[in-house]
């Protein structure tokens, strides 16, 4: 088994019923098992900010997936949640992300892993850093605790006090 942490954010229509399709389709995904996850979190867009405010969040799993299997079984769950593609950093009704893999360093044509973009986003930090403060980041070799406090991005993350999932997550 190995532990892994995925990112993941909608900002299209009920935000919060994507999330929770999502994360439920992923609690009952064969090969991971949901460990912790962190609150919600309302963010301002990066890249593209002509559109609507994100849900974002995070998730603790434990799998035996291999990381492009795990890949495979997220742009599923996207899917069948009702992801559809648009343009990048654009409006999205639900993205998940491999944030990091166990220890791995890994980069092929359609996966990298750590996401290559993770320690510049305050909005993948926050909630990364709610369930796991203390995980080195495999590249960098800091905490993500060290990375937020590091972080430049002064993109506004507020936690979503009006958002609870619900009860089969674990807290």
């Amino acid at each position: 088994m190995h532990s892994a942490y995925i990112g993941f954010g909608s900002n299209i229509d009920d935000r919060l019923s994507y999330i929770q399709n999502a994360i439920h389709a992923l609690s009952e995904a064969e090969g991971i098992t949901l460990q912790k996850t962190s609150s919600l979190y309302e963010t301002e867009p990066v890249g593209y900010e002509e559109q609507a405010k994100f849900l974002n969040g995070a998730v603790a799993i434990e799998t035996y997936l291999s990381p492009h299997t795990l890949l495979q079984t997220l742009k599923q769950i996207e899917a069948d949640v009702g992801r559809q593609n648009r343009t990048r950093w654009g409006p999205r009704e639900i993205d998940m992300d491999i944030l990091i893999y166990g220890n791995i360093c890994l980069r092929s044509p359609n996966l990298i892993i750590p996401h290559p973009e993770m320690h510049l986003r305050r909005f993948v930090l926050v909630p990364l850093g709610e369930i796991a403060f203390d995980l080195l980041h495999p590249v960098f070799n800091q905490t993500i605790q060290t990375l937020l406090e590091r972080l430049e991005d002064d993109k506004s993350v507020v936690k979503a006090e009006d958002y609870d999932f619900p009860s089969y997550l674990p807290s």
